[in-house]
């Protein structure tokens, strides 16, 4: 049996509700990151292979533990390239130094303007250097996530093809080769799933908010952490107001329940296969609706996701194509939903090959349509929690369970935190005390090193002086 450990914040068959989530931020801030991860361990979980999440803790100091209990550290990323996430490179680096086993990085991207300036360099060039340079012991070559990562890690030194090589999203290999857009038919009634992200520029999040209005038989699908806890227990709100984005319990999207923020991926994709059309600024929002087979129209805001859906030919519309008087039906109607089936094969091979390149077992192996996939055997017996709905769905008693629960993981939480932060300056203060003391025991044996001599130099004057009196 082979144990593998990977970089996530929740496996795919725990079932934590709201509240555990909350507290300890098992979606890493965004459920988006759910849906690669979930890509991943059904891709590489065989009859053989056991995967363990990590949690997202990274401590150098465990990793003799991981040599010794893992035979590989798989690495999901996103958006890592960037700067607020270069303190978790440099541990992770540190980490990766100390490991004997096999460390392979499925996908990673840069964080950059839509129009990224790669020859000025970023400030967190060096951490991205020896992250990357640390990786290439342990495995062949590191997977992007497009083609302006590429040339940012060529511009660092690292060589295409041999150091790295674009293979997209692992999301989008979910259920391997074969990728079908179903056609719908998209009317005024019809289902919309939509979602938005408050860093888009104002023209996008107007249209976005247009759009719902044009088809009202909508449903938000937030992905924040702090949207989670706005739609459990209604507070606090993401802003005082805005025109453009549902941020507070008293945005008609909230009011009306036309909110859902799913914990899981089987039970957003079954969502989704239920909607006519998914649209809007979240880059998984939409890749999500696209493996469930739902045209999706996604509206790139920078380098990340325009790489992203570049490569895997997303149906998208760039933000400066969007006017004061672009309407979504417009849209519709120009749109070719079916642009994403054309690289899927091609991509999909692409990725099976890297995976091959570093050793990697997989479902694949043998055959492009495995009989026996385990990763669905064991996620069928999981009973899995529905979405939330926002406080105004649900009942007196049914919120305050949820507060009364969030509130005393919350609680349990900050003892914990606490407890640890005393232990730690307990640990301080006696270290101090021991280094006070061992200063004492030192000051001592420099005292009677000094007696010493000072008696010893005392004679030695005296003697000096016999000498010199006896010459007379």
């Amino acid at each position: 049996m082979k144990n593998i450990l990977i970089r996530s914040g929740i496996s795919p068959f725990d079932n934590f509700d709201a509240s555990y989530m909350l507290v300890n931020n098992s979606i890493g801030g965004n459920v988006g990151n759910l849906v690669y991860a979930y890509s991943v361990f059904r891709t590489l979980m065989t009859e053989d292979t056991m995967i363990t999440p990590d949690y997202y803790k990274i401590d150098p100091n465990q990793a003799d533990e991981i040599n010794q209990k893992y035979d590989m550290y798989i690495i999901p990323l996103a958006d890592a390239f960037r700067e607020d996430f270069a303190p978790t490179l440099r541990k992770y680096t540190k980490l990766i130094k100390k490991l004997t086993i096999p460390v392979v990085v499925i996908g990673v991207g840069l964080r950059a303007p839509f129009e990224p300036k790669l020859n000025e360099g970023f400030p967190f060039d060096e951490d991205v250097k020896a992250f990357v340079s640390a990786v290439l012991e342990k495995s062949s070559m590191l997977g992007l996530r497009g083609e302006i990562t590429s040339k940012y890690l060529t511009r660092l030194g690292f060589r295409e093809g041999i150091d790295h090589t674009v293979i997209g999203c692992p999301s989008m290999y979910s259920f391997g080769r074969e990728l079908i857009i179903r056609d719908t038919n998209i009317t005024k009634d019809s289902i919309v799933s939509v979602n938005s992200s408050r860093l888009s520029p104002k023209n996008v999040l107007d249209f976005i908010t247009r759009g719902m209005e044009e088809y009202p038989n909508h449903y938000f699908i937030p992905q924040w952490l702090k949207e989670m806890k706005l739609t459990y227990a209604g507070a606090p709100a993401l802003a005082k107001s805005s025109s453009n984005y549902p941020v507070s319990m008293m945005d008609p999207t909230y009011m009306n329940n036309r909110v859902r923020y799913f914990l899981n991926v089987p039970t957003w994709l079954d969502f989704l296969k239920q909607a006519d059309l998914s649209f809007g600024a979240r880059l998984h929002g939409n890749i999500a609706a696209t493996i469930a087979g739902t045209p999706s129209i996604l509206l790139p805001k920078d380098a990340r996701m325009r790489e992203l859906a570049e490569y895997h030919q997303l149906t998208h519309v760039m933000a400066n194509e969007i006017t004061e008087q672009t309407r979504l039906s417009d849209l519709v109607e120009k749109a070719d939903f079916h642009s994403p089936e054309k690289n899927q094969a091609k991509n999909f091979d692409h990725y099976i090959s890297f995976l091959n390149s570093n050793n990697l077992d997989h479902i694949y192996k043998d055959s492009m349509t495995p009989a026996v996939v385990p990763f669905d055997e064991r996620m069928a017996k999981v009973d899995l929690l529905p979405a939330i709905t926002p406080i105004s769905g649900i009942s007196i008693e049914e919120l305050v369970q949820r507060i009364e629960k969030y509130s005393t993981l919350e609680e349990e939480k900050r003892a914990k935190e606490q407890k640890n932060k005393d232990k730690k300056i307990k640990d301080l203060q006696k270290k101090v005390e021991d280094t006070q003391k061992k200063l004492k025991e030192k000051d001592k044996a420099i005292k009677k090193y000094k007696g010493t001599l000072n008696r010893k130099a005392v004679r030695m004057a005296l003697k000096t002086a016999d000498m010199f009196s006896f010459s007379k």
